[in-house]
């Protein structure tokens, strides 16, 4: 009988132990794009928008906050330091780029707000405590009795449709391409989010393998994504995974880039 109790008591360690090391967090590697898929209903209330009054890295955030995965997000102005992108937490707005001074002072930025405000964003919704993921431009209501509990805006929009010229990252005159915001149109470091069967998908994509937006869009759909959205990118893409992975643009000092918002998986 004691040698039975000492079996089951053993059996029940490894499981406890197999069961702590299962965070439901998958990280694969391949071609210089790391791609992040966070599995599962529990961990949906275990991501946190975040954002800072000074800016600061990921790394930072990421050892502060003793977050299991952090990445970089929302867009923001190194000028000023404030924000570009709304932020949610917890159910109260954040951040509110129509406090930033330098949208409203710049003309064509002033014209253009709506585009801007409007931008995509990746959302935690809570419906009678049953949460889900959403991204959808800034200004789609949620569903009747259901909250926003999370939210970051980033943009643009690439599956189902890719809204370059919609959210302001391409502006034309005509078939000429006369603005282009975020590198959109060049190959550089990318932070994007995939939803694909109700999975949350993380890619971050390295200087080893930089993509432009379509080349972007094309991998989403090899990957089977059914929407797809960017967060910041270029030299403010950025993760961190517990001790494992510290993951920077190689370009720059290399500490990486101080920043406003990111996401932040517990």
């Amino acid at each position: 009988m004691k040698k039975l109790f000492t079996l089951l008591l053993g059996l029940l360690i490894s499981v406890n132990v197999a069961c702590a090391m299962n965070d439901n967090i998958d990280i694969d590697y391949s071609d210089g794009i790391y791609h992040i898929t966070l599995k599962g209903e529990k961990i949906k209330k275990r991501i946190k928008a975040h954002a800072v009054n000074s800016l600061q890295t990921n790394k930072e955030v990421h050892k502060a906050s003793g977050a299991t995965l952090t990445i970089n997000a929302g867009y923001f102005d190194p000028k000023n330091e404030k924000t570009i992108s709304y932020v949610v937490i917890n159910r109260q707005t954040y951040e509110d780029p129509i406090m930033n001074e330098n949208l409203l002072s710049n003309p064509f930025l002033r014209r253009n707000l709506a585009a801007i405000l409007n931008r995509t964003e990746f959302r935690i919704v809570d419906c009678d405590n049953k949460y889900k993921y959403e991204m959808v431009p800034h200004n789609t209501p949620v569903d009747f009795g259901c909250g926003i509990v999370q939210a970051i805006q980033g943009g643009p929009l690439i599956l189902p449709d890719l809204r370059l010229e919609e959210e302001l990252f391409v502006v034309k005159d005509g078939d000429k391409i006369v603005r282009e915001s975020c590198s959109v149109l060049h190959k550089t470091a990318r932070t994007i989010l995939g939803l694909k069967d109700g999975e949350l998908h993380i890619l971050i994509i390295t200087d080893e393998n930089p993509m432009d937006m379509y080349e972007v869009q094309a991998f989403c759909k090899k990957l089977g994504f059914d929407r797809a959205m960017a967060f910041d990118g270029g030299s403010s893409t950025s993760m961190n995974y517990k001790n494992k992975y510290d993951v920077i643009s190689i370009k720059g000092d290399g500490a990486g880039r101080k920043l406003k918002s990111f996401l932040l998986v517990y």
